[in-house]
């Protein structure tokens, strides 16, 4: 699931205001946490390094990770006007709006079970679950991160080998993207050739977490459709090939919007082999 390939803007924009609809899901908020993500996400400018704020969410039962730039598009798609036509089609534009950009579109919720991984392809929000890692190994060694004591924990995870710095200071065994089963929360990973970094830059007190609920669009998870990490990769694929595709089933207008998909097209098939995912393997 390489999450930073692009569906492009407007293909976006008809498939999230479909789907953004519903009502925050309703789990009393026991942390919340905001990660600042390094990432060299091109291998033909390795000196550039994306940047890009996650939020993790700690409920009841389960946890919630997902970019906040994309959080904040969900508000704004759920703002746009969307006008029928007399034919029944629908006329959508984001013409005048200021939609925040993010590399990052997907969801992961973390439970004491299993990761699920979710994202919009095509028409359709897609899921699939993976083990919680266990094939962590502890390293002796200690670090002070942004105040937290911090140990250290290392692991091959799809490709890449990360090193972990966790703090059983905060005894909530999560971290960033699919990373969580250490004896405390990860403050700081990155693989070791430095291509990825999350590292904690915020905590937010439980004296103000009091009365506060899960801040994730449950139409960003629910009614997904279940399949494999392989088959979402392939299904990713066929619709970045071929996105206006994904509309020739339903009864949407684009307007002068099919030129810019198409060129957008091009710039990625030139672009795919520079492309760096943060899973090198399934």
């Amino acid at each position: 699931m390489y999450y930073h390939k692009k569906i492009f803007l407007l293909f976006l924009l008809f498939s999230w205001v479909t789907y953004f609809s519903q009502l925050n899901k309703k789990d009393t908020l026991r942390g919340e946490f905001t990660y600042l993500l390094k990432a060299k996400l091109n291998t033909l400018t390795p000196d550039y390094r994306h940047e890009e704020f996650f939020s993790l969410q700690i409920g009841d039962k389960h946890t919630f990770f997902a970019s906040i730039q994309s959080l904040k598009r969900d508000s704004v798609f759920q703002a746009l006007p969307i006008k029928t036509l007399d034919n029944g089609a629908k006329l959508l534009s984001s013409k005048g709006v200021s939609v925040p950009k993010t590399k990052f579109s997907f969801t992961i919720i973390q439970s004491n079970e299993n990761i699920q991984y979710f994202n919009l392809v095509a028409m359709s929000i897609l899921t699939y679950k993976e083990p919680i890692i266990k094939n962590w190994k502890l390293i002796d060694g200690t670090k002070v991160i942004n105040t937290f004591n911090c140990k250290k924990a290392e692991v091959t995870f799809k490709g890449r080998n990360w090193i972990a710095w966790y703090s059983p200071e905060i005894p909530l065994p999560y971290g960033p993207y699919k990373f969580s089963g250490l004896p405390g929360l990860i403050v700081k990973i990155a693989d070791d050739k430095e291509e990825y970094d999350f590292e904690l830059v915020k905590s937010v007190s439980n004296s103000e977490l009091k009365g506060r609920l899960i801040n994730i669009n449950e139409s960003r998870y629910s009614n997904a459709i279940e399949t494999t990490p392989l088959k979402f990769e392939q299904t990713l694929k066929n619709a970045t090939n071929n996105p206006l595709g994904a509309f020739a089933n339903t009864d949407t207008t684009i307007i002068q919007g099919q030129e810019i998909i198409r060129q957008r097209q091009k710039e990625r098939e030139m672009n795919r082999k520079y492309e760096n995912p943060i899973e090198l393997s399934n």
